[in-house]
């Protein structure tokens, strides 16, 4: 169930940029805040990359990066972009020339760092490969890696100065008649990167991608990115997004959805409201909540969900999503379809029997939505 249109204080007015794409990936201009993620595999090894690509795909990433070190990762790139049902991003650092070899092995897009590409005049030639092939580029700030004159300049890394590496950046690649670019500006420092995302969003009109670098393991990063990145798509800023974790690159993916689903910005799979429980608790939400991650985990259909232990918040809860159960007593409880009371489940069938209902309910949802697009 969706509310949002009934709630103005919840819509959030995005920022206006242009937009590019990114193989068949709108980014920018009002289209959908895409999830990124990055493989960790090694880019040698076209077979293990490949693999991962296609569970991060599965998982929903809608463009996946993968680094470009070497001749090796070069040539086993063109394999990744074949077998890979989503865009390919090719990562470069220090070496422009891998930055031509990415274009030309088929990258939906070049991410290259001004601080380690080379001169003027090498961007220019992964400009001129970009052009040819038909790639986008992104501008990587990071925070650790500025340039020289930069770190001069402002003694030390800071909003302003990756702002404006950023700013020279777009500059080159303008003169160069080339647009089709975003750009980010990443630090590990939440309040580093939120300043300067805020001041490169006034300062240009491109596409901009959202990171906060290097933001630790699973549970640190994930509360670093949502802090940093939640507030400022909160602002409106941000058309693509990527949770850097020291973590396997899917659970980067579910993070990225659960961040933009938690301020109504994207839609995809199941979302559980459940109560955190206590000895009030009807049935084990802990771990029932847990088992229905894992059994609905298939489902990509925007489905609500609520579990909650016992009758304080259930049903209040249940009103306000597609399916709903919440504990009563002697081994048993209240299962709500469409926000309305349905029928009493006995605890020992509940998992089953809620799983069997959101699949349905996806099933019905889908079916409409087809019907919607065949009648246009």
């Amino acid at each position: 169930m969706d509310h949002n249109h009934i709630r103005p204080w919840r819509n959030i007015e995005r920022r206006k940029s242009r937009q590019i794409m990114v193989g068949n990936v709108p980014v920018g201009g009002g289209a959908p805040i895409s999830v990124q993620t990055m493989t960790n595999t090694d880019s040698g090894d076209a077979p293990a990359t490949i693999r991962q690509v296609l569970a991060c795909a599965e998982a929903g990433a809608d463009i996946v990066r993968v680094s470009v070190p070497d001749t090796n990762a070069s040539r086993a790139l063109r394999d990744v972009v074949r077998e890979s049902p989503v865009p390919i991003v090719a990562d470069i650092h220090f070496h422009y020339k891998r930055g031509i070899e990415a274009a030309e092995a088929g990258a939906a897009c070049l991410r290259i760092n001004p601080g380690n590409i080379g001169d003027a005049s090498r961007v220019r030639d992964v400009i001129k490969a970009a052009r040819d092939h038909g790639c986008s580029i992104r501008i990587g700030v990071n925070a650790g890696s500025l340039e020289k004159h930069l770190l001069e300049k402002y003694g030390e890394p800071c909003p302003d100065a990756m702002i404006e590496s950023g700013l020279e950046h777009i500059r080159i690649l303008q003169d160069n008649d080339f647009h089709d670019f975003k750009i980010s500006v990443k630090a590990s420092d939440v309040f580093m990167s939120a300043a300067a995302y805020m001041g490169l969003a006034e300062a240009t009109d491109a596409p901009i991608h959202l990171g906060i670098t290097e933001a630790g393991g699973l549970v640190s990063g994930t509360v670093k990115s949502a802090i940093g990145l939640g507030n400022l798509l909160w602002m409106g800023i941000g058309d693509t997004i990527r949770v850097s974790l020291s973590a396997d690159p899917v659970e980067e993916v579910k993070i990225g959805y659960e961040i933009l689903k938690s301020l109504g910005l994207r839609h995809r799979g199941v979302s559980i409201i459940s109560c955190p429980s206590c000895a009030r608790q009807g049935f084990d939400v802990i771990k029932t909540v847990s088992a229905l991650e894992d059994r609905l985990a298939h489902i990509k259909t925007p489905i609500s969900l609520s579990i909650i232990g016992c009758v304080v918040n259930g049903p209040g809860e249940a009103l306000m999503t597609d399916v709903g159960f919440t504990g009563g007593g002697a081994g048993s409880g209240m299962v709500y379809l469409a926000g309305k009371q349905s029928h009493k489940l006995s605890n020992a069938d509940m998992i089953d029997h809620i799983v069997e209902q959101v699949e349905r309910r996806a099933a019905e949802l889908d079916d409409l939505k087809a019907r919607e697009q065949a009648a246009e």
